[in-house]
C-alpha cells in the first residue's frame, strides 16, 4: 500500500518542527516546500493527497493556480493563518479547501485532524482483491473520486425536479449511464426510459422517428409508427448526440418542447408530449453554438440544468479502481481468480484514456481473454501515440530549435486548431489539462 502524500508548506520555523516530529505527520511521505517558486505552483508540480499552508498572506495568483488547476477541488487543505482579513483566504475557503485555523493554535487539534484525513486516505488505498470492487456506486455510475462523488451529489438533486438536462461530457465518459441514473433516481422511474441517437438518424425520417407516423403517410409507411416521444410516454427520453440533429429539425424539436405538442407524419391529431427530456453531447455546446451546428435557443431549452461529465484522467484513482472493478465482475462471471500485475496497474494508472471508460473496459476485456492468470502489461494492447501524423510532424521539425520553443508551438498551434479547447487539445497531446494550464500560465507570464 502506497503512503499518502502531505505536501508541506510552513513559514514557522517552529511550527515546521512541531509538525515534522509528531507521528501524524510521520505517517505521510512530506513533501516540503521550498523558496524557488511559490507554494501554489510547487504543489502544483507534486502529487500530493493533503497540503498544509501556513502563510502570512496569500496571493491572488495563488488562487488563481489552484483553481485552474482544479487542484482547490481535488485534494484537501489546511490552512494556518494569524487572523487578519485575508480576501484571496476567503476565496480559498468559499472554493472548498477544507480545514482553517487561526493563531493562537491547538496543535494537539491540528495533528487530530492530520490523523483523521490519514486514515480516510489510508482506507481508500486498501489494495482491491480480483473477485471485490471497492468503488462506490450511485445509480448505473461507479466512482468514489471526489469529481464522482460531486456528480453523484448533483443527479441527486436534480433527477426529482422535472427540469431538462443537458449533459456535456466526451465520448466513452458515461453520458448515457449518467441519463439512465437520472431516469432511476426521478419520480418517472416506473415509465419508459427511451434512448436516441440524434447522429444515426437519415435526415429523411427524422420526423418518423421523433414524432411517428401514420400508414400511408410515404412511400413505404406499411403501418402505423410510435416516435419515440410517444414510446417514453411518461418517462424520459434520452436524446444523445443532439448537436448531430439536422438545424431543421432541431427546430421542430424546439417547437415541441415550447408548446409541449407534436403530430405523427401524415396525421391532423395533435398529440400532447409527456416526457422529461435529457440530452447529451460529446462538444463543448457553447462551441457548437459559435459554430453553428446547435440552436442557442434549443441549447437553452435543453440545458434547464447542464451537467459536466468528468473524463477518466481527471478521476485519480477511479481509473485503477474501474480496472479492479471490471476485473472482478468478469472474474465472478468466468469463476476466475486472474490478477492485475503491480507493472500493470502502474501503466493503466499513467495511460491518458482518450476514450475514457469505455476505453479502459475494452482493454481489460482484452486483456482478460489473452491472459492466463496474471494480466501483464503486454496485455492491455493500449494503442501507441505514434502514428502516420506524428511521423509527418517530425520532418516538419526544424533541426537546433531549442526544445522549450518546440513544445511551446506544439501547444500553441494544437491550441488554436481545436479553436481554443483545452480538453481536446490536452487529449491530443496527451497531457492533464492541469498540465497544459499549466504551461499557457507559464507562457502568459514570459510574454513581454
Amino acid at each position: 500500500m502506497t503512503q499518502p502524500r502531505l505536501f508541506l508548506h510552513v513559514q514557522d520555523t517552529e511550527l515546521a518542527t512541531q509538525l515534522l516530529q509528531s507521528a501524524a505527520v510521520r505517517r505521510f511521505v512530506v513533501v516540503r516546500s521550498s523558496d524557488t517558486a511559490p507554494w501554489s505552483e510547487q504543489l502544483m508540480q507534486q502529487p500530493c493527497d493533503l497540503a498544509f499552508i501556513q502563510a502570512d498572506q496569500h496571493s491572488e495568483a495563488d488562487y488563481q493556480r489552484l483553481t485552474a488547476s482544479k487542484l482547490l477541488a481535488e485534494i484537501d487543505f489546511i490552512l494556518v493563518s494569524d487572523g487578519h482579513p485575508d480576501p484571496v483566504l476567503d476565496k480559498l475557503m468559499r472554493g472548498g479547501a477544507g480545514y482553517h485555523f487561526r493563531r493562537p493554535l491547538d496543535i494537539a487539534c491540528i495533528l487530530d485532524t492530520l490523523q483523521d484525513f490519514y486514515q480516510q486516505l489510508s482506507s481508500s488505498r486498501q489494495p482491491a482483491k480480483a473477485n471485490t470492487s471497492a468503488l462506490d456506486q450511485f445509480g448505473l455510475l461507479v466512482g468514489s473520486s471526489r469529481a464522482m462523488l460531486k456528480l453523484y451529489r448533483t443527479l441527486r438533486k436534480v433527477a426529482v425536479t422535472e427540469a431538462n438536462v443537458l449533459i456535456a461530457g466526451e465520448s466513452g465518459a458515461g453520458k448515457e449511464l449518467v441519463a439512465n441514473t437520472l431516469h432511476l433516481a426521478s419520480y418517472r422511474a416506473e415509465q419508459p426510459f427511451v434512448a436516441i441517437n440524434c447522429g444515426a438518424l437519415s435526415p429523411e425520417l427524422v420526423d418518423s422517428e421523433l414524432f411517428g407516423h401514420t400508414k400511408g403517410a410515404f412511400t413505404g409507411a406499411l403501418r402505423d409508427h410510435q416516435g419515440v416521444f410517444a414510446q417514453a410516454e411518461g418517462g424520459t427520453l434520452f436524446l444523445d448526440e443532439v448537436t448531430e440533429m439536422p438545424p431543421e429539425q432541431q427546430v421542430k424539436l424546439l417547437r415541441v418542447l415550447e408548446s409541449g405538442e407534436y403530430r405523427p407524419v401524415g396525421s391532423d391529431k395533435v398529440q400532447q408530449a409527456n416526457v422529461r427530456i435529457v440530452a447529451a453531447t460529446n462538444r463543448d455546446p457553447q462551441q457548437a453554438i459559435t459554430e453553428g451546428v446547435l440552436r442557442e435557443d434549443l441549447y437553452f431549452r435543453l440545458a434547464q440544468f447542464p451537467v459536466q461529465v468528468p473524463p477518466l484522467r481527471d478521476r485519480g484513482d477511479d481509473i485503477c479502481g474501474l480496472a479492479l472493478h471490471f476485473l472482478a465482475y468478469r472474474n465472478a462471471q468466468e469463476q476466475q481468480q486472474k490478477q492485475l500485475a503491480a507493472d500493470t496497474l502502474a501503466l493503466i494508472a499513467s495511460h491518458n484514456w482518450p476514450g475514457n471508460v469505455r476505453e479502459l473496459k475494452h482493454a481489460i476485456e482484452r486483456a482478460y481473454i489473452l491472459a492466463d492468470s496474471l494480466i501483464q502489461p503486454e496485455h492491455l494492447l493500449l494503442d501507441s501515440p505514434t502514428d502516420s501524423t506524428a511521423e509527418h510532424c517530425l520532418t516538419e521539425v526544424p533541426c537546433g530549435l531549442p526544445l522549450d520553443q518546440l513544445e511551446k508551438a506544439a501547444i500553441l498551434n494544437t491550441l488554436e486548431q481545436n479553436a481554443g479547447n483545452k480538453t481536446d487539445t490536452a487529449r491530443q497531446l496527451g497531457i492533464s489539462v492541469k498540465t497544459l494550464y499549466n504551461k499557457l500560465d507559464k507562457y502568459q507570464q514570459t510574454e513581454p
